[in-house]
C-alpha cells in the first residue's frame, strides 16, 4: 500500500497545478497561441486552431523541468 501513496501524492500536486492554470488561463500572455507556425484555418463555417510551436515550446519547457527534478 505504501507504493500507492506517492503516485497519487504527484497526481493531486498536477490536479492542483492544471486547475491553477485554468484558473488564471485569463491573464495568459496572448501570445501564447498565436506563434509563428501554429496552424489556424477559418473558413466561412468552419474554424481550425492547432498551436503546433506553442505545443512544442511548452513540451521543452516540461521537459527541461523534469530533467531538472530527476537529478
Amino acid at each position: 500500500m505504501n507504493s500507492l501513496g506517492r503516485p497519487l501524492i504527484i497526481i493531486g500536486l498536477l490536479l492542483v497545478a492544471v486547475g491553477l492554470l485554468v484558473s488564471f488561463a485569463p491573464k495568459l500572455p496572448t501570445w501564447l497561441g498565436r506563434l509563428p507556425g501554429d496552424i489556424s484555418i477559418r473558413r466561412e463555417n468552419f474554424s481550425f486552431h492547432f498551436p503546433v510551436v506553442t505545443c512544442l515550446i511548452i513540451s521543452a519547457i516540461l521537459s527541461l523541468i523534469m530533467w531538472l527534478f530527476r537529478k
